[in-house]
């Protein structure tokens, strides 16, 4: 699997004292530098965190993959319309939450996905839908035309105990099994920490872990070439018991 480091909070703290320091531009660098296979930012609608500028500045900056996060708002298609990333994801957003919430609800909005899908692809932008690991959602992902689906794991990191990670983690395994039949290729990413992200070694066809809270929070405490090579190390390498089973 590979890692995509996710700097929205980089622009938090930035944005704290309104100020020009710490730059995601710099971050990204450092990311890339330490083994990052691509960097995704939000721009959300309320530019919280991650500014206009901050694309574009990236856009010509980052020398791997650039992600935008995005919805599905006329103004942020016509910014990514504009700025041409590399990749785009496609996810829900609502102006209370502190986070995302949950997947698009692609099944239910399907011709406005299919339509800002199809702009994007066109534009030369490769698309992935942020999905709960339904299989609804997944076939709605495929008609919608996308390339990825990015499977939100954010309820299987939330989970209290062993046997609820479990059970998420069988809904991500048969969503990323169905996704492969369809045609589909696999992301995922959404409250993973360097306590439980190998545990998505078991998750077939799984290509890319998208990843920012943990990563910056360790790196207030590390340092970001580090915290970023930590997490390289655990998402490179299965578990000693995966290894195991595997040989056996």
């Amino acid at each position: 699997m590979l890692l995509g480091v996710n700097i929205d909070h980089v622009a938090t703290l930035r944005q704290a004292r309104k100020a020009d320091a710490p730059d995601p531009v710099v971050a990204a660098a450092i990311a890339e530098m330490a083994g990052a296979a691509g960097i995704t930012v939000h721009l959300r609608e309320d530019r919280r965190h991650i500014q206009d500028d901050d694309v574009r500045r990236l856009r010509r900056a980052v020398r791997t993959k650039l992600n935008l996060e995005m919805a599905l708002a006329p103004a942020i298609v016509a910014c990514a319309l504009e700025l041409k990333p590399q990749c785009a994801c496609l996810v829900p957003e609502r102006r209370a939450e502190l986070t995302t919430e949950g997947g698009l609800d692609v099944n239910g909005c399907l011709d406005d996905v299919a339509r800002v899908t199809r702009q994007l692809q066109d534009n030369g932008t490769t698309v992935s839908l942020f999905i709960d690991p339904e299989q609804r959602q997944v076939e709605a992902a495929a008609r919608a035309g996308a390339t990825f689906i990015e499977l939100h794991t954010g309820a299987f990191s939330a989970a209290v105990d062993e046997a609820g990670r479990n059970r998420h983690l069988e809904m991500l395994c048969a969503a990323a099994q169905r996704a492969h039949a369809v045609g589909l290729r696999v992301n995922a990413g959404h409250g993973l920490t360097y306590h439980n992200v190998q545990q998505m070694h078991a998750v077939p066809w799984l290509e890319e872990l998208n990843i920012g809270h943990a990563i910056v929070a360790r790196a207030v405490l590390v340092g970001l070439d580090r915290a970023v090579r930590d997490m390289v190390a655990l998402i490179s390498v299965p578990p000693v018991s995966q290894r195991t089973a595997a040989v056996a």
